[in-house]
Protein backbone atom coordinates (compact mmCIF):
# COMPACT_ATOMS: atom_id res chain seq x y z
CA UNK A 1 0.00 0.00 0.00
CA UNK A 2 2.80 2.16 0.52
CA UNK A 3 1.12 4.10 3.83
CA UNK A 4 2.53 2.21 6.77
CA UNK A 5 5.32 4.42 6.75
CA UNK A 6 2.97 7.19 7.42
CA UNK A 7 1.51 5.56 10.66
CA UNK A 8 4.27 4.40 12.14
CA UNK A 9 5.16 8.18 12.07
CA UNK A 10 2.25 9.07 12.25
CA UNK A 11 0.36 11.04 15.14
CA UNK A 12 1.02 9.97 18.81
CA UNK A 13 -2.12 8.28 20.21
CA UNK A 14 -2.60 5.57 22.53
CA UNK A 15 -1.47 4.16 26.50
CA UNK A 16 0.61 6.69 28.27
CA UNK A 17 -1.35 9.96 26.71
CA UNK A 18 -0.77 12.74 28.71
CA UNK A 19 -4.00 15.43 27.90
CA UNK A 20 -3.19 18.28 27.31
CA UNK A 21 -6.64 20.08 26.70
CA UNK A 22 -9.74 20.65 28.95
CA UNK A 23 -12.73 18.97 27.78
CA UNK A 24 -15.34 21.39 26.57
CA UNK A 25 -18.94 20.65 28.41
CA UNK A 26 -21.08 18.57 26.76
CA UNK A 27 -23.20 20.50 23.48
CA UNK A 28 -27.01 18.93 23.52
CA UNK A 29 -28.69 19.15 19.99
CA UNK A 30 -32.24 18.51 20.22
CA UNK A 31 -32.51 16.79 16.67
CA UNK A 32 -29.60 14.45 15.98
CA UNK A 33 -30.29 12.97 12.36
CA UNK A 34 -29.99 9.59 11.50
CA UNK A 35 -27.09 10.86 9.25
CA UNK A 36 -25.07 14.78 8.30
CA UNK A 37 -22.78 15.69 5.95
CA UNK A 38 -20.75 18.42 6.63
CA UNK A 39 -19.62 18.61 3.00
CA UNK A 40 -23.77 19.21 1.88
CA UNK A 41 -24.64 21.32 5.22
CA UNK A 42 -21.76 23.67 4.34
CA UNK A 43 -21.24 23.07 0.59
CA UNK A 44 -19.36 26.42 -0.05
CA UNK A 45 -16.90 25.57 1.82
CA UNK A 46 -14.20 24.37 -0.24
CA UNK A 47 -12.17 23.44 2.43
CA UNK A 48 -14.71 21.02 3.63
CA UNK A 49 -14.58 18.55 -0.24
CA UNK A 50 -10.74 18.33 0.03
CA UNK A 51 -8.55 15.57 0.46
CA UNK A 52 -4.65 15.78 1.37
CA UNK A 53 -2.04 13.82 0.51
CA UNK A 54 0.45 14.01 3.93
CA UNK A 55 3.26 12.22 1.17
CA UNK A 56 5.88 10.41 3.28
CA UNK A 57 5.88 12.43 6.48
CA UNK A 58 4.03 11.52 9.63
CA UNK A 59 2.20 14.83 9.81
CA UNK A 60 -1.31 13.82 9.40
CA UNK A 61 -1.86 15.50 12.75
CA UNK A 62 -1.08 18.69 11.14
CA UNK A 63 -2.71 18.23 7.95
CA UNK A 64 -5.96 16.54 9.66
CA UNK A 65 -5.85 19.84 12.45
CA UNK A 66 -5.38 22.30 9.57
CA UNK A 67 -7.86 20.76 7.56
CA UNK A 68 -10.36 21.42 10.21
CA UNK A 69 -9.27 24.74 11.09
CA UNK A 70 -9.85 25.59 7.36
CA UNK A 71 -12.87 24.57 7.82
CA UNK A 72 -14.27 25.83 10.50
CA UNK A 73 -12.85 29.37 9.49
CA UNK A 74 -15.09 28.63 6.56
CA UNK A 75 -18.10 28.02 8.74
CA UNK A 76 -17.81 30.65 11.50
CA UNK A 77 -17.91 33.32 8.60
CA UNK A 78 -21.13 31.88 6.64
CA UNK A 79 -18.38 31.45 3.99
CA UNK A 80 -16.95 34.85 3.55
CA UNK A 81 -13.45 33.62 4.22
CA UNK A 82 -12.92 30.75 2.76
CA UNK A 83 -8.72 29.53 3.49
CA UNK A 84 -6.52 26.87 3.75
CA UNK A 85 -4.74 26.78 6.39
CA UNK A 86 -0.88 26.05 6.28
CA UNK A 87 -0.23 22.09 7.43
CA UNK A 88 3.29 23.35 6.25
CA UNK A 89 3.62 26.12 8.69
CA UNK A 90 1.90 23.82 11.64
CA UNK A 91 4.30 20.88 11.12
CA UNK A 92 7.48 22.77 10.58
CA UNK A 93 6.83 25.42 13.21
CA UNK A 94 4.92 24.61 16.29
CA UNK A 95 7.78 22.72 17.77
CA UNK A 96 5.67 21.15 20.92
CA UNK A 97 3.55 19.29 19.01
CA UNK A 98 6.00 16.94 17.08
CA UNK A 99 9.52 15.95 15.85
CA UNK A 100 9.25 17.10 12.11
CA UNK A 101 7.98 13.71 9.93
CA UNK A 102 8.19 11.86 13.00
CA UNK A 103 4.84 12.36 14.08
CA UNK A 104 3.04 14.88 16.55
CA UNK A 105 0.06 15.49 18.78
CA UNK A 106 -2.96 16.99 17.45
CA UNK A 107 -4.31 18.57 20.74
CA UNK A 108 -1.09 20.94 20.76
CA UNK A 109 -1.88 22.02 17.39
CA UNK A 110 -4.93 24.25 18.61
CA UNK A 111 -3.05 25.83 21.28
CA UNK A 112 -0.36 26.50 18.77
CA UNK A 113 -2.94 28.15 16.20
CA UNK A 114 -4.99 30.14 19.25
CA UNK A 115 -1.66 32.02 20.85
CA UNK A 116 0.52 32.13 17.24
CA UNK A 117 -2.24 32.03 14.10
CA UNK A 118 -1.47 30.24 11.30
CA UNK A 119 -1.27 31.51 7.33
CA UNK A 120 -2.54 30.00 4.40
CA UNK A 121 -1.04 27.27 2.31
CA UNK A 122 -2.51 24.99 -0.23
CA UNK A 123 -1.33 21.76 -1.03
CA UNK A 124 1.82 20.45 -2.82
CA UNK A 125 2.88 22.49 -5.99
CA UNK A 126 -0.33 24.31 -5.96
CA UNK A 127 1.34 27.91 -5.23
CA UNK A 128 -1.75 28.72 -3.37
CA UNK A 129 -1.48 30.57 0.03
CA UNK A 130 1.43 32.22 1.83
CA UNK A 131 3.04 28.93 3.22
CA UNK A 132 2.30 25.82 0.78
CA UNK A 133 2.62 22.21 1.77
CA UNK A 134 6.15 21.21 0.44
CA UNK A 135 6.20 17.72 1.64
CA UNK A 136 5.61 15.73 -2.13
CA UNK A 137 2.91 13.31 -2.54
CA UNK A 138 5.73 10.10 -2.75
CA UNK A 139 9.72 10.11 -1.99
CA UNK A 140 11.63 9.71 0.94
CA UNK A 141 13.92 12.01 3.59
CA UNK A 142 10.54 14.17 3.59
CA UNK A 143 12.16 15.76 6.83
CA UNK A 144 14.21 18.20 4.32
CA UNK A 145 10.89 19.60 3.05
CA UNK A 146 9.02 20.81 6.73
CA UNK A 147 11.29 24.17 7.46
CA UNK A 148 10.19 26.69 9.39
CA UNK A 149 9.49 30.41 7.87
CA UNK A 150 8.38 32.63 10.78
CA UNK A 151 7.13 35.93 9.38
CA UNK A 152 7.30 35.40 6.10
CA UNK A 153 5.60 33.71 3.13
CA UNK A 154 7.49 31.28 1.33
CA UNK A 155 5.56 31.30 -1.77
CA UNK A 156 7.12 33.87 -3.82
CA UNK A 157 3.90 34.61 -5.99
CA UNK A 158 1.70 35.33 -3.49
CA UNK A 159 0.49 38.82 -3.31
CA UNK A 160 -0.62 38.93 0.87
CA UNK A 161 1.29 40.38 3.54
CA UNK A 162 2.85 37.24 5.99
CA UNK A 163 1.29 39.41 8.92
CA UNK A 164 -2.19 40.48 7.27
CA UNK A 165 -2.85 36.56 6.34
CA UNK A 166 -2.45 34.93 9.54
CA UNK A 167 -6.07 33.35 10.99
CA UNK A 168 -6.35 32.45 14.70
CA UNK A 169 -8.11 30.00 16.87
CA UNK A 170 -10.18 31.31 20.02
CA UNK A 171 -10.49 28.30 21.92
CA UNK A 172 -9.17 24.61 22.07
CA UNK A 173 -10.38 21.42 23.73
CA UNK A 174 -11.49 17.79 23.68
CA UNK A 175 -15.16 16.91 22.73
CA UNK A 176 -16.47 14.10 25.64
CA UNK A 177 -15.50 10.99 24.40
CA UNK A 178 -18.92 9.82 23.55
CA UNK A 179 -21.52 9.74 20.57
CA UNK A 180 -23.92 12.42 20.84
CA UNK A 181 -21.67 14.96 22.27
CA UNK A 182 -19.05 13.87 19.01
CA UNK A 183 -22.41 14.36 17.04
CA UNK A 184 -23.43 17.54 18.31
CA UNK A 185 -20.28 19.20 18.33
CA UNK A 186 -20.22 18.34 14.40
CA UNK A 187 -23.22 19.78 13.79
CA UNK A 188 -22.69 23.04 15.69
CA UNK A 189 -19.36 23.93 14.94
CA UNK A 190 -18.46 21.91 11.89
CA UNK A 191 -15.65 18.55 11.64
CA UNK A 192 -13.61 17.75 14.24
CA UNK A 193 -10.02 15.76 14.11
CA UNK A 194 -9.38 12.18 15.98
CA UNK A 195 -6.74 9.87 17.13
CA UNK A 196 -7.42 6.58 16.59
CA UNK A 197 -4.91 3.03 16.85
CA UNK A 198 -4.06 1.53 13.55
CA UNK A 199 -4.37 -2.30 12.68
CA UNK A 200 -2.68 -3.78 9.50
CA UNK A 201 -6.45 -4.21 7.94
CA UNK A 202 -6.79 -0.35 7.39
CA UNK A 203 -4.23 -0.18 4.92
CA UNK A 204 -6.62 -2.59 2.80
CA UNK A 205 -10.04 -0.61 3.44
CA UNK A 206 -11.93 0.17 -0.10
CA UNK A 207 -15.70 0.21 0.93
CA UNK A 208 -18.45 -0.34 3.45
CA UNK A 209 -18.12 0.46 6.83
CA UNK A 210 -14.52 -0.83 8.73
CA UNK A 211 -14.15 -2.25 11.58
CA UNK A 212 -10.79 -3.68 13.07
CA UNK A 213 -10.96 -7.70 12.23
CA UNK A 214 -7.32 -8.89 11.98
CA UNK A 215 -3.55 -7.59 11.70
CA UNK A 216 -0.65 -6.39 14.25
CA UNK A 217 -1.34 -3.21 15.98
CA UNK A 218 0.63 -0.36 13.08
CA UNK A 219 0.99 2.80 15.21
CA UNK A 220 -1.14 6.30 15.69
CA UNK A 221 -2.99 7.86 13.35
CA UNK A 222 -5.27 11.78 13.09
CA UNK A 223 -8.37 11.87 10.44
CA UNK A 224 -11.03 14.58 9.83
CA UNK A 225 -14.25 13.45 10.83
CA UNK A 226 -16.97 15.09 8.39
CA UNK A 227 -20.60 13.42 9.95
CA UNK A 228 -22.10 10.06 9.89
CA UNK A 229 -24.19 7.50 8.67
CA UNK A 230 -26.13 4.04 8.68
CA UNK A 231 -25.50 1.10 5.97
CA UNK A 232 -26.30 -2.06 5.86
CA UNK A 233 -27.85 -1.45 9.46
CA UNK A 234 -24.33 -0.37 10.75
CA UNK A 235 -23.53 2.85 11.97
CA UNK A 236 -20.51 4.71 11.15
CA UNK A 237 -18.63 7.92 11.05
CA UNK A 238 -17.78 9.60 7.76
CA UNK A 239 -14.12 10.46 7.72
CA UNK A 240 -11.56 12.04 5.57
CA UNK A 241 -8.24 10.39 5.43
CA UNK A 242 -4.86 12.22 4.43
CA UNK A 243 -3.34 9.34 2.11
CA UNK A 244 -4.64 10.99 -1.27
CA UNK A 245 -7.62 10.01 -3.17
CA UNK A 246 -6.17 6.45 -4.41
CA UNK A 247 -6.77 5.40 -0.94
CA UNK A 248 -9.89 3.86 0.50
CA UNK A 249 -12.86 5.06 -1.01
CA UNK A 250 -11.69 8.03 -2.67
CA UNK A 251 -9.79 9.26 -0.07
CA UNK A 252 -12.72 8.50 2.53
CA UNK A 253 -13.60 5.79 5.07
CA UNK A 254 -16.71 5.01 6.74
CA UNK A 255 -15.74 3.72 10.28
CA UNK A 256 -17.95 1.85 12.54
CA UNK A 257 -19.30 4.30 15.22
CA UNK A 258 -20.54 3.73 18.62
CA UNK A 259 -18.47 1.01 20.03
CA UNK A 260 -14.92 3.41 20.49
CA UNK A 261 -13.23 0.70 17.43
CA UNK A 262 -9.21 1.54 17.67
CA UNK A 263 -10.32 4.30 20.30
CA UNK A 264 -11.99 6.35 17.80
CA UNK A 265 -14.29 8.72 20.02
CA UNK A 266 -11.75 8.68 23.11
CA UNK A 267 -9.72 11.33 21.45
CA UNK A 268 -11.41 14.24 19.45
CA UNK A 269 -9.84 17.49 19.37
CA UNK A 270 -11.33 20.82 18.02
CA UNK A 271 -11.64 24.42 18.70
CA UNK A 272 -13.23 27.60 18.41
CA UNK A 273 -11.79 30.18 15.75
CA UNK A 274 -11.29 34.17 15.78
CA UNK A 275 -14.05 35.74 12.98
CA UNK A 276 -11.98 37.70 10.31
Amino acid sequence: MGHKAKVLAGSHVGQGYVRNLPTRPRVSHATIPKSFDARSVWSYCDSIWSIKDQGNCGTCWAVSSASVMSDRVCIASGGQTRVNISAEQLAACCTDCGVGCNGGYPDLAWPYFRSHGLVTGGDFDSNEGCQPYEVPPTGSSADQYLRCSPHKCTNTHYQNSYKSDLHYGKTAYYVPPDVQSIQAEIMTNGPVVAGFTVYDDFYSYKSGVYKHVTGALSGGHAIRVLGWGVEDGVDYWLIANSWNRTWGDNGYVKFIRGINNCGIEEFVTAGLVEPN
